[in-house]
């Protein structure tokens, strides 16, 4: 496995290994890897000859009063795990080299990242989007696979893949869980025991939900208190719970087509999200 911290250079291996008739796969991160990224790498390596892994904490993309000093950073082992899982090329820029002292552009989706967490978490997805807008242009992969936990992600980013052309397929990849359920997420490091063991609601709240859905239940509202009921039994504290068009992001009342019904909750040293679509 070879390391790159130089977007440059990234970007001339990439050159090279394109002249030479390799497909790339990607997996964008922000490290603190678990499981559920090595499942990530293990379907990259399923599309192509060359998978290449990104580790940046993207400063851009985190509020004023949001995570960025704090959120957890552990390269050594990171690394470790990129070389387990076969990945080619760990990138690893940096701040400095990703956003210049004058960088002055920026990309904004207007219509999916509105809602859900865009509506908590003003200016994340333009973060968001202009990272992976640049990581793209570095990397110049075939497929890139993301994780269907970041539901509202995944979908914003198809669409930016969609209306800017980008040369790229996106491969989305199921949620990994623990044992009990709870979505695996470097942000569960923040949990107490307590918050761990209670985390678990997310999980539990989505699988009442699809049980009523599988009953018959078509009502969003009837099934929203459902899930709040679920999640109010515990400490935490509820950001949104909605249903929306699995393709649109719009709130339904009524669910008649596939619809998404997704969860952000805080606890005091975390917020958690996760999803089930209901089709």
């Amino acid at each position: 496995m070879k390391i790159i911290s130089s977007p440059e250079e990234m970007q001339k291996q990439a050159r090279l290994l394109i002249q030479s008739g390799e497909d790339i796969s990607f997996v964008p991160t922000m490290g603190y890897l678990h499981a559920g990224h090595v499942s990530l790498m293990k379907i990259a390596r399923e599309y192509a000859d060359t998978v290449v892994v990104s580790i940046f904490v993207n400063p851009s993309q985190f509020g004023p009063n949001e995570d960025l000093a704090a959120y957890p950073r552990d390269f050594e082992r990171d690394e470790k795990l990129c070389r387990e899982a076969g990945v080619d090329f760990l990138f690893y820029p940096n701040s400095e080299n990703m956003y210049l002292d004058d960088h002055s552009l920026w990309l904004s989706e207007e219509a999916l990242s509105t809602v859900l967490c865009g509506a908590s978490r003003h200016g994340h997805f333009r973060g968001v989007c202009t990272i992976v807008a640049k990581l793209l242009n570095i990397v110049q992969p075939d497929f890139m696979v993301l994780g269907e936990k970041d539901a509202q992600q995944l979908r914003v980013l198809r669409r930016m893949v969609r209306d800017l052309n980008f040369h790229v397929e996106i491969i989305a990849a199921p949620t990994v869980r623990e044992a009990d359920g709870v979505a695996m997420s470097s942000r569960n490091k923040y949990l107490t025991p307590a918050e761990r063991k209670e985390a678990v609601c997310l999980f539990q709240s989505l699988e009442k939900a699809k049980a009523l859905f599988a009953g018959g239940e078509r009502g969003a509202e009837k099934i929203k208190a459902a899930v709040r009921t679920v999640i109010k039994a515990t400490s935490g504290k509820v950001d949104y719970i909605e249903i929306v068009d699995d393709e649109t992001l719009q709130p339904v009342q009524t669910l008649e087509k596939p619809a998404l019904l997704a969860l952000a909750v805080k606890f005091s040293g975390a917020r958690l999200i996760d999803n089930t679509v209901l089709r």
